[in-house]
């Protein structure tokens, strides 16, 4: 059997999952994800996790934060005035909005909370700070 390395692409099928059972990705329904171990293409857990596995074998896999999008920061979340955001902007608490940094670069942004004065932004991944559990099957190594 062929086993996951270091600089082989591995296929996998997986399911993510917060830990209380939430699923916030799965590769059901479309081709397996394709990366290259080593590579930093997919979060540290993940890309560690997969190593030895061999092809057909499924594992579940718990991925501490600090492993997987990094802790929450509070100095990532900012209240700004509603007046300040272009009218045609939902700023609606679950909001996905992006913005250009002075160097260009782009910040997407969620919106945690609003109301009629100010909207509160998070610049954090959505993912921050929490432990993930993925149900992983490695379908092929190239």
């Amino acid at each position: 059997m062929t086993e996951a390395e270091h600089g082989a692409t591995v296929h996998i099928h997986y399911t993510g999952k917060l830990s209380d059972g939430t699923v916030f990705d799965s590769s059901d329904g479309r081709d397996p994800l394709q990366f290259q171990l080593g590579a930093g293409q997919v979060i540290p857990g993940l890309d560690k996790a997969m190593r030895g596995m061999a092809v057909g074998e499924t594992k579940t896999i718990t991925i501490i934060a600090d492993e997987a999008y990094g802790p929450h920061h509070p100095e990532g979340v900012h209240v700004v005035e509603r007046a300040s955001l272009p009218p045609e902007v939902d700023a609606q608490p679950g909001a996905q909005l992006q913005a250009s940094a002075q160097d260009g670069n782009v910040i997407y942004l969620t919106v945690v909370a609003a109301d009629d004065d100010t909207v509160t932004l998070d610049a954090n991944h959505p993912l921050a700070g929490k432990d993930l559990v993925f149900d992983v099957e490695l379908v092929a190594v190239s």
